[in-house]
Parts: C-alpha cells; sequence; structure tokens
C-alpha cells in the first residue's frame, strides 16, 4: 500500500507550491456576525474544533482520548463553559473548508502563521515558536550516506510533504534562496506523521517536520536524523474565520493566561519530554496505524450486530464498564468485561472465569432483553439506547421511576435527553424520591446520567479515529 502511494506520487513531481487555500473564500464577519459566532457556540454548548489525528495531537490510548491538543482544546472548552466536539482532518484543505463552511468554529493544530493564511483566517497568539527541520536516516554502513547538514545540498533532492502544509512554501522560497531546483512532493493523502515514518522505514528518503516534535519522533525511530533545520523560527498557533473578533479575543485570552499555567506545562511535558511516548506510539492501543480500539474488536464487532449498535458503541460501554478487563470484578460483586452484576451475571452464567467470547455475548443479550423494554415507547434508536445505557446501569426500576416522575411533572417520559435525564439526577433528591410516583427510592442518580453522556463522548471519539 506505501510503496503504490509512492509511485502514484512520483508520477508528476511537483516543483512549485500551489495555493491550498484558492477555494476558500475570503470573507470577512461583520461585528454583528463576530458576536454571534460566540453567542452561537454558547447557545449550542459546544465547540466544534477540528485537529489532525496522531500519535501527539488527538489519538486513542487504550480505549481512552488523548493527545496535546486534545488537552488543550478541552481546556478551553472548560474555560469556555460549553462541551468539546472534535473534526479529524488530516487534510489540511478539509481542515480550511470546514472553518470556512461553518462546519467548525475553529482548527486547532499546529499551524505556521504566514501572509497567504492570515489572507483567508485571523491566527491566535503563537502556542509555540518553531522551525522547520529536515527529516532524515543516521548515516548507516549499508546506505553510507551522511545526513545533510547544509541546506544548499538539498538541491536535486525529492522532499515529501503533506500537500497545502507551510513546508511546501519554505521549500519553495528555498529553492531561491540556493539558486536550484528542489524536487517537491506534496503528498494528498499522508499526514507529517505518516511521511516521518515513511523516512523511518526507508520508503522516501527526506521529509519536513516542525522541531517541537522532532525530540519525540527521534525517541519513537531511533534511526532517525532530525537536527538540521531548514527556517528561521516561525509562529505556530490556531486559526478562527477572518472576523471572528469575539471568538479570537476569548481564544487569546484563555491562551495567554493558560500558557503560563502549571496545568499547560505538565500538558507539554506529557507529550513531548514523556519517554512514555514511545510507547504510545508504537502500543497495539494506539489506533494511529492499526485503527484498533481494543483486543477484543472482532468480538464486539460479532455481537454488536446481534442488537444493531454500532460496535464502537459498544466497545465504549466495555471500557466505561470495565476498562477492557475480562478478569475485572467490582466492589459489588460486577464481573467481567460487561461487569454484570450477580443476579444478572448468575440469570447468564457468567463469572470472571468466562471468556471475553461468553462474557460479551452475554452482556449483549442483556442488553438486548432492555431494548425490548422500551421498544414499544421510545421509537427513536438513539434515545432509546440512552435508556437503555442507563438501565444497564442503575437498573431499569430506577429508569421507569425517572420516567413516571417526568410524566407527572409535563415532560416526555419517552425522552431522555432534557427530560428523563433531569428527573434522573433528581432521584438522589428527597423532595422528588418520596413523590408517589417513585417505587424504588433514592439512588445515584447523578452517576448515570454522567455515565450515558460518557459511554457517548467516548463512543464520538471512537468514531473519529476508526472505521466503521
Amino acid at each position: 500500500m506505501i510503496v503504490k502511494r509512492i509511485l502514484l506520487l512520483l508520477l508528476p513531481l511537483v516543483f512549485f507550491l500551489p495555493s491550498c487555500h484558492k477555494a476558500t473564500k475570503k470573507q470577512q464577519l461583520s461585528n454583528a456576525e463576530s458576536k454571534a459566532v460566540i453567542a452561537k457556540i454558547k447557545q449550542k454548548g459546544k465547540i466544534i474544533a477540528s485537529t489532525d489525528f496522531n500519535s501527539i495531537n488527538y489519538f486513542l490510548y487504550r480505549g481512552e482520548p488523548m493527545g496535546y491538543q486534545y488537552e488543550l482544546l478541552q481546556a478551553f472548552a472548560n474555560y469556555l463553559g460549553v462541551k468539546l466536539e472534535i473534526v479529524v482532518n488530516n487534510d489540511l484543505q478539509k481542515s480550511f473548508e470546514c472553518l470556512d463552511n461553518g462546519v467548525c468554529d475553529m482548527i486547532a493544530m499546529d499551524l505556521t502563521k504566514t501572509m497567504s493564511r492570515s489572507k483567508i483566517v485571523d491566527f491566535s497568539v503563537p502556542i509555540i515558536h518553531a522551525r522547520q527541520m529536515l527529516v532524515q536516516r543516521k548515516y548507516s554502513h549499508k546506505s553510507k550516506i551522511e545526513p545533510i547538514r547544509n541546506p544548499i545540498n538539498l538541491a536535486h533532492k525529492i522532499i515529501y510533504v503533506q500537500k497545502g502544509s507551510a513546508f511546501a512554501e519554505r521549500l519553495k522560497n528555498l529553492q531561491q534562496e540556493i539558486g536550484d531546483t528542489i524536487q517537491i512532493v506534496e503528498d494528498p493523502v499522508s499526514s507529517v506523521e505518516e511521511l516521518v515514518l515513511l523516512v523511518a522505514k526507508g520508503k522516501i528518503d527526506y521529509t519536513i517536520c516542525d522541531e517541537h516534535l522532532a525530540g519525540v519522533y527521534e525517541r519513537n525511530y531511533p534511526e532517525l536524523d532530525i537536527k538540521t533545520p531548514v527556517s528561521f523560527q516561525q509562529n505556530l498557533g490556531w486559526a478562527v474565520k477572518k472576523g471572528s473578533n469575539e471568538l479570537l479575543k476569548a481564544l487569546n485570552n484563555w491562551m495567554t493566561n493558560y500558557k503560563g499555567s502549571k496545568e499547560y506545562m505538565l500538558t507539554y511535558s506529557r507529550y513531548f519530554d514523556n519517554p512514555r511516548s514511545v510507547e504510545f506510539a508504537q502500543s497495539e492501543f494506539n489506533t494511529l496505524e492499526k485503527g484498533i480500539i481494543s483486543r477484543y474488536d472482532r468480538l464486539i464487532q460479532k455481537y454488536s450486530a446481534h442488537i444493531g449498535w454500532d460496535w464502537r458503541l459498544l466497545a465504549s460501554l466495555i471500557y466505561q464498564e470495565s476498562g477492557f478487563q475480562p478478569r475485572a470484578i467490582s466492589r459489588g460483586g460486577a464481573v467481567g468485561l460487561m461487569q454484570l452484576v450477580p443476579n444478572t451475571a448468575k440469570k447468564y452464567s457468567v463469572s470472571g472465569k468466562s471468556s471475553p467470547d461468553f462474557q460479551i455475548n452475554a452482556g449483549v443479550k442483556y442488553l438486548k432483553l432492555l431494548d425490548k423494554e422500551f421498544m414499544s415507547s421510545v421509537h427513536d434508536q438513539n434515545e432509546r439506547t440512552k435508556f437503555v445505557l442507563a438501565s444497564y446501569n442503575v437498573g431499569i426500576n430506577h429508569v421507569q421511576d425517572a420516567q413516571r416522575l417526568a410524566k407527572k411533572y409535563k415532560k416526555d417520559p419517552n425522552l431522555w435527553t432534557n427530560n428523563v435525564d433531569w428527573f434522573m439526577i433528581q432521584k438522589s433528591n428527597p423532595q422528588f424520591c418520596k413523590d408517589s410516583v417513585v417505587l424504588y427510592g433514592t439512588c445515584h442518580g447523578k452517576e448515570t446520567y454522567n455515565f450515558v453522556n460518557e459511554v457517548f463522548e467516548r463512543y464520538y471519539h471512537y468514531k473519529n479515529v476508526t472505521d466503521k
């Protein structure tokens, strides 16, 4: 697959930088529209950000979303008091289109601030300053090729870069500076990290990455040499739609303060100074290359079909319950991957020693039974799934109590979101627990409310980074 990609790319060697933003409208928002942007974010209760999927910025590790840009985005969303939704785009052109078309509110990745880009987007204050570094292999007795140390020696070399990246623009300028031709190949498919990996594997000879990533990549791939700069320091930041002044002001206020915080220092260190970055990149649990959520993906895919769920939703539930640990036993005696409580486990003959196949099959049978209970009244499948998840967590009797409360107080008893979910929370409130329609007393309803939200939130991350 990699060889085919390279052969296709070699057909047209690109010696110039076509503007990756030509299709983007040069639109300046009015003051009213600028204020409406952040008002809309607050109203919908979420900010939508486009970022790239790799082993540093945004990835899954052992079933949980992680990443430098992800953690920064989550902190900014918390600052705004809204939820975070991520749109994955490893294609820079698609990221700019996403922003221009209003599909996302911002681009959150290591965007180099250039004059051409500044005409179509507004940049935040810099998150980081970095030089562009040449990625090549170290000297080996087999190749006997010395690493390039002077950019003038890049003449006539073939350098692969991500399509639409600032790296291509820099190499074009470098051609003028050295007075000779550099063969620039803009890869329309690969991300920066994928190109770095191709160099490490010897499939291509050169690519470019930003300096702050160099240390991480050298730890992950010790055969690489990333010591030769090809640019001066440049400003890297996030981008918002041109004229989104209110959002940009909020972003800059937050970022200026956040960059000086201990929280930011810890976040930066976690991804750029942490020896465990090698583990993140090379683990079987990293979805970057293999698209794996857990070692039980095939079983989850098999049994999710029995209930008509997206397998990634079932995977999210299993992670929430057990962290994919088949021998997990809770303090309350719930067992296995699906954490079936003792009575339910007994009903389906499940124990902590049962095989993962048997455990997942049993858990899905129970989910199917719960789904059947709501089938006749909750017709929307997405909403019904929330009732099923809540019942799986706290028991169907408590959920039905919340439905009865919703009906009594003129809310829709067959709609979870902004209806039954609120009364689920009130199941720990004595005022509501003593209501005549409540038959099963108090419970930790807020935990159930959070449980449903967390399963769905993780599910969205799983959808971002795996194929259906």
